[in-house]
């Protein structure tokens, strides 16, 4: 102790002059700081002399500006020709006629020439755009005018001879057919128009625009309207003065400034020496002050603690990084209402698929869940979170890559490339999930219910071992406290238990788990969804009460049996479903039972009570409905 004392005192001597300078600079600190926070240094820029000019919240990207000049996903860059060029994620480069700073509306038109096309693709699905009306179908006080989107559909005609109003589309024309553009009605649209006899519907896109666009299709200047929402400049354009960042550092809030007036004064050159001269006080008081109060052995055991921290936690990446892993979104693997997933690559060795989400979809709620559920456990049969982006309004979740995909892929595709696994294949698929749930439910520090188990969140390595993944719907609750609080249902309808529906059949718990894994269970072995909305009436569509119907009479079920063992392996894997989609939460097993029965005989399993039965829970095929196996196990209270 008195060798750490001596050290302390002996550097001491070295943290004074520096600290007597700081407070002898404080007056010129001050006053450099106030003119700093009063000037913005960020230049107004145009790709040409009478281009649209780019400032905040815009940021010319030749101009090699910092950061805080913009907002993050609203670069701008210059073209050749010297164009003012707008690139949107997925949909690709956008020409720039006039930007109204005040309306935050942005004018652009096609590259190309051929608008319609562009529309066909457009995505705003990482981008803060959204696309409005022109500023013609606006009224007074920028409030748009009613029923402003129409439907237009585009039509590919083997014949000119067209019923309805319909508009040519050059540049979309293949040699033998006409493209033509429709529009039509909210009515039209929602009884479903019909086309032509010699023309077949491609697509159906709905825009703010007006007939006025329709006839206007074929002009290569012709415009589309963007918006930007945030940040929300507008204020400070109406008082006229200039929108910024608040204390010039992006991501706080913005704040309105006197447009400065051009050239560089001396009062500025001696505001940024200042600035400076503090910040380099600042950083050598901090180092040295650092040194003086942390031993070796203290920083040894803070570095090693932060390192074994990052082990443990997935990476944080940019968006840069993503679009570096993914190749500039190179090899699109699926898409859905979450947004887009594309294969990456963090090394020769290490793939990864990327998971982009919607910005406009939701409110960060499925995103916080995600990171903080998966984030935090490990298991073989729970897919690793490798890292997220969180940058800005641009969100996307790096997971390891799997490459035989869904379950669903298997279970329910007709497709020659996609060939039913074998019953073995598919038991070892049903344990490895109901393993993976038993740790969610046992194995993790907080219990954690998942909410939305079905084929498509059960994800395939090469070799067929199961993980279960999405955990976006997910729920932690107390391992002491079976019951959970929720103000709305949620997970996939097929899989939904009852409680959840209606507190009549018990309470939200890890039960709801359950039997959203017999549902899925049953889909496994019957090869197909249990609710068919094509078939006419529900009592043959019904494939749970049908498989509960024949294995209570003695009969076989005949599903897709070509080997000895392969009747068994099935028997088994329904009878343990019908356990698990029993209607009250009290009459399921809990996951270490449900791996105990797959694991185990088939012989050694009795069916349960007939979970299609009246609420009245009167069934005279259940031998014990506590009771999955002949032999004792102990019951898990709510």
């Amino acid at each position: 102790m008195g060798g750490g004392g001596c050290r302390s005192s002996s550097r001491q001597p070295q943290v004074v002059p520096v600290l007597y300078l700081v407070l002898s600079l404080l007056p010129l600190i001050l006053a450099s700081a106030y003119a700093v926070a009063n000037q913005d240094d960020c230049n107004v820029s145009n790709c040409k002399h009478h281009g649209p000019d780019i400032r905040f919240p815009f940021r010319l990207k030749e101009d090699r500006q910092h950061s805080r000049c913009g907002y993050a996903g609203l670069e701008l860059s210059c073209t050749e020709k010297k164009e003012t060029k707008l690139e949107l994620p997925f949909s690709g480069a956008f020409l720039v006629k006039a930007i109204d700073y005040r309306s935050q509306l942005m004018e652009t038109y096609d590259p190309q020439g051929c608008i319609i096309k562009r529309l066909l693709r457009l995505n705003f699905s990482a981008s803060p755009f959204h696309q409005t009306p022109s500023p013609q179908l606006y009224y007074g006080d920028g409030i748009p005018a009613p029923d402003f989107v129409h439907f237009i559909i585009i039509l590919n005609c083997s014949s000119t001879e067209l019923i309805g109003k319909a508009q040519r589309v050059n540049c979309l024309e293949v040699s033998g057919y006409q493209v033509y553009a429709v529009h039509v009605s909210d009515d039209q649209w929602l009884q479903g128009y019909m086309p032509p006899p010699s023309c077949r519907k491609v697509r159906t896109i709905s825009v703010p625009f007006s007939d006025h666009f329709l006839s206007h299709i074929n002009d290569p200047d012709l415009s589309i309207f963007f918006s930007w929402k945030s940040p929300n400049c507008s204020y400070c354009e109406e008082k006229g003065k200039r929108c910024t960042w608040k204390n010039h550092t992006s991501g706080s809030r913005i704040q309105c400034l006197d447009i400065p007036t051009k050239g560089v004064s001396i009062g500025q050159v001696v505001t940024g020496v200042s600035v400076g001269l503090l910040l380099l006080m600042i950083a050598i008081t901090i180092y040295l002050v650092y040194n003086s109060k942390l031993s070796k052995q203290d920083q040894a055991r803070i570095e090693k603690f932060l390192d074994d921290y990052k082990a443990l936690r997935p990476r944080r990446y940019s968006y840069a990084d993503i679009k570096r892993i993914t190749n500039q979104f190179n090899e699109k693997l699926g898409q859905g209402g979450y947004g887009s997933v594309f294969k990456g690559k963090l090394s020769n060795e290490i793939l990864v698929a990327v998971k982009v989400l919607n910005y406009a979809k939701g409110n960060g709620d499925e995103f916080i869940n995600e990171v903080s559920t998966i984030g935090r456990i490990h298991h073989v049969n729970v897919v690793r979170l490798v890292g997220f982006c969180a940058d800005g309004f641009r969100r996307a979740l790096v997971y390891e890559f799997l490459p035989n995909e869904s379950l669903e892929k298997f279970i329910f595709s007709k497709n020659a490339n996609n060939p039913f696994l074998n019953w073995e294949k598919l038991q070892k698929i049903a344990i490895g999930i109901a393993r993976g749930m038993e740790y969610l439910h046992q194995g993790c520090d907080q219990r954690i219910l998942h909410f939305d188990i079905k084929p498509h969140n059960i994800l395939l390595d090469h070799n067929f071992n199961s993980k279960i993944s999405d955990f976006g719907l997910a729920k932690l609750c107390s391992k002491d406290k079976s019951i959970v609080s929720m103000t709305a249902a949620r997970g996939t309808m097929g899989y939904i238990a009852p409680e959840v529906f209606s507190r009549n059949f018990g309470n939200v718990s890890y039960k709801s788990d359950v039997y959203s894994f017999g549902m899925l269970l049953l889909e496994m072995v019957g090869g197909r969804k249990n609710i068919d909305a094509t078939e006419e009436k529900t009592s043959q569509v019904y494939f749970p009460e049908w498989v509960y119907n024949h294995l209570s009479q003695g009969e076989e079920m005949e599903i897709r049996v070509i080997e000895d063992g392969d009747a068994k392996i099935a028997k088994k894997l329904t009878i343990v479903a019908l356990w698990c989609i029993q209607w009250y939460p009290v009459d399921r097993p809990s996951m270490n039972v449900v791996v105990q029965m797959l694991e185990g005989e088939a012989e050694r399993l009795i069916m349960p009570p007939n979970p299609f039965a009246s609420t009245t829970k009167e069934n005279t095929n259940a031998v014990n409905p506590k009771m999955p196996f002949h032999i004792g196990l102990t019951v898990i209270d709510e």
